[in-house]
């Protein structure tokens, strides 16, 4: 379903003339509020917007981060996610809410549980100025440790799908964040989860790929946990700011999407490219010595994570374009930047 299917009044946006030379089909335009707009998703997600003649209004709270979005073509608004009144107005002023932003400093460094209580106090906030609106709100969320071993499709997770006891603290709360954007659906908001995996590769990626390379180098060889072969799902930056377009404008209230492109690549097989391209031995690293070897990313590296995305394909249409995992790592941008 597009959203020329729902030209309704069901969804009380406006019309806007599409941009002139433009090569998008004709959509209902919109003015979008992004948190999190200058980060890694939200600096693809915003040209993505734009670039199909929607307008942006980005939450920016360091100068840095108003200048990039001035630079993107984007409307700024100053604050940060502890500002409840501007994220209540911003997004009462907004024909949709794409929340992209996390704590995630404060997550890394052992606040897990109040980077997700904070994130639990933005999403109620937004659900209170979107109420009764049928405007879209999104939000992001994950795919890591969704279903242990297996691979994860868009019904696991849900409130009402396979249980996941396994997760505690503070990933249990932000999957209960998840919930309740999803329970959105019925006080009047469009509302869908977009689950990213934990790689989402590119050129310029700081993430967890970039530090597996760092690591390697560090080392002087390139490890992975036990025989390697537990599987880490993926996805294409640009791929990824695509599906959240297609969201905003079509996604059915109360939708589960997977950004995967990628299901499981295998972490042996990153480590025998990561070796390839450094000229470094690849290793098995014992589960005694992982913590030693990979520091922080060791609980996650260990995870067999594969995941599916074939049913967001199915409803929206989103057909990944760009690089695969171990393609995008043969370009080389990785190693560049590692070395810089």
């Amino acid at each position: 379903m597009t959203v020329t299917d729902i030209d309704s009044p069901a969804l009380m946006v406006p019309r806007y003339p599409r941009r002139e030379g433009s090569t998008y089909p004709e959509v209902l335009l919109m003015r979008v509020f992004v948190t999190g707009a200058s980060g890694w998703i939200g600096s693809a997600v915003v040209p993505e917007l734009i670039g199909a003649g929607h307008q942006v209004v980005g939450l920016a709270r360091s100068d840095a981060a108003a200048a990039a979005l001035a630079r993107a073509g984007a409307e700024v608004r100053r604050g940060t996610l502890d500002d409840l009144g501007i994220l209540r107005s911003a997004a009462g002023e907004s024909d949709g809410v794409i929340h992209l932003a996390f704590k995630h400093d404060l997550a890394f460094s052992g606040g897990f549980e109040s980077a997700a209580e904070a994130d639990r106090r933005a999403v109620d906030t937004f659900g209170e100025a979107l109420a009764g609106s049928d405007r879209p709100f999104l939000i992001a969320a994950g795919t890591l440790g969704l279903a242990p071993g297996r691979v994860a499709t868009e019904r696991d997770g849900q409130a009402d799908g396979p249980v996941t006891a396994h997760l505690a603290g503070g990933p249990a709360k932000r999957l209960a964040n998840a919930h309740a954007a999803i329970a959105l659906a019925g006080r009047g908001v469009r509302s869908s989860v977009v689950r990213l995996p934990p790689t989402v590769h590119g050129d310029g990626d700081h993430g967890f790929l970039a530090t597996l390379v760092a690591i390697a180098r560090a080392k002087g060889v390139s490890g992975h946990p036990g025989d390697g072969s537990n599987r880490w799902p993926a996805v294409h930056r640009s791929d990824a700011a695509r599906l959240f377009r297609l969201a905003l404008e079509g996604a059915p209230a109360g939708s589960t999407l997977h950004a995967v492109a990628d299901e499981g690549v295998p972490v042996r097989t990153l480590a025998e490219v990561i070796g390839r391209h450094l000229g470094l031995p690849v290793a098995a690293v014992s589960p005694e010595d992982a913590a030693g070897h990979f520091g922080w990313l060791a609980g996650f590296l260990g995870v067999d994570g594969p995941a599916s995305g074939a049913h967001t394909g199915e409803l929206l249409g989103w057909v990944p374009t760009g690089p695969g995992l171990v393609e995008d790592l043969d370009q080389g941008h990785y190693f560049a930047t590692a070395s810089a």
